[in-house]
């Protein structure tokens, strides 16, 4: 029998399969090791596999698309439902054989390697910020056990370092030269943070989608680039409000019988490129005042029936909506200006 679908349950070392042929039995049931893989399916037909949206499987998607194979990659919160009983590799594989013919299925479109070393660069330059965060509060609090201290904000961490070098500081040598140690590391992060951005603003200004993206206001190079890096095909959502549900910004719903309930912001999408919109949202928020733009017009409404917290997540909602458009429509975002002075 020839198999047309199988559902491949992904892990670091064993790999289950689970295939079946147009008819809908089972073919196979077998367990693969890492490195048995891809001569397994060299010696199979072309066929349709199902892989769960998890670690390294847009790797896995793109060695079997080079051997022939259809891949389609779905969020494992979707395949879950179709699993019967007791979870197990076995059940897990089968589920995603299942759940990948269904017509209602969502999919995750395949990241090329460009894509997958974008948001990489994306990851690694968060993880050196939270570290930076962690230096810089260690070095207030240390410094605050002796009486040094200095203003919030990362630029007014000169001053603390200033306070470690200077004899007026009655500092331990023994402390000082720990603090010395924590200040090094500091600036080898932001070094490398720099480093980063600077590739990332590279890649932004190669990125012609990219660049469209930073035109809409509150954006930014960051979010522009994570955001192409993410979405490369806007016609995966309906509509710009499906975009904005899919990063986790509109209501939660617990509807019933005719009745619509509407709760807090559903937060079930992509982490970071919502607290990226929201970043941008909240920088907005602080120069509405001194714009004259229909868009500073609709913030200062919203300021002035809502919380700034509140108004922020909106804006950002909305913002989300803008990004779809633009990337639907394939041009750059155009602010109408508004005759007169900002209130």
């Amino acid at each position: 029998m020839q198999i047309t679908t199988i559902g491949l349950d992904l892990a670091k070392h064993w790999f289950q399969v689970h295939g079946v042929d147009a008819a809908g039995k089972v073919v196979v049931k077998r367990r693969l090791r890492r490195a048995e893989v891809v001569e397994f399916f060299k010696t199979l037909e072309p066929c349709l596999v199902g892989i769960e949206a998890c670690a390294t499987a847009h790797h896995w998607a793109r060695e079997l698309i080079a051997l022939g194979h259809e891949v389609k990659l779905m969020p494992p919160a979707y395949v879950k439902a179709y699993v019967k009983r007791n979870k197990n590799d076995a059940a897990d594989a089968e589920a995603i054989c299942e759940a990948v013919t269904r017509p209602s299925m969502r999919f995750v479109p395949v990241k090329d390697a460009d894509q997958q070393s974008v948001l990489m660069m994306h990851r690694a330059r968060n993880l050196l910020v939270r570290q930076r965060t962690m230096l810089v509060n260690a070095l207030r609090a240390h410094l605050a056990e002796f009486g040094v201290i200095a203003p919030q904000g990362l630029r007014h961490v000169e001053q603390l370092i200033a306070a470690i070098e200077a004899e007026s500081t009655a500092l331990p040598e023994l402390a000082r030269s720990i603090l010395r140690l924590i200040v090094s590391q500091l600036n080898d992060t932001q070094a490398k943070i720099q480093q980063v951005e600077a590739k990332l603003a590279q890649w932004h200004r190669n990125s012609r989608l990219s660049k469209l993206l930073a035109t809409i206001p509150g954006v930014g190079i960051m979010g522009a680039s994570a955001i192409a890096a993410t979405v490369c095909d806007p016609n995966l959502f309906r509509s710009g409000r499906e975009f904005a549900a899919w990063l986790g910004m509109t209501p939660r719903q617990n509807s019933s019988g005719g009745k619509e309930r509407l709760g807090r912001t559903s937060k079930r999408g992509d982490k970071y490129i919502r607290c990226l919109l929201v970043a941008g949202a909240v920088a907005i928020l602080r120069h509405a005042r001194t714009r004259a733009t229909k868009d500073a017009e609709w913030v200062r409404g919203m300021l002035a029936r809502k919380p700034a917290k509140v108004v922020a997540v909106a804006l950002a909602n909305r913002t989300a909506r803008i990004v779809w458009a633009v990337m639907k429509r394939g041009d750059g975002y155009k602010a109408k200006e508004i005759v007169g002075q900002a209130a």
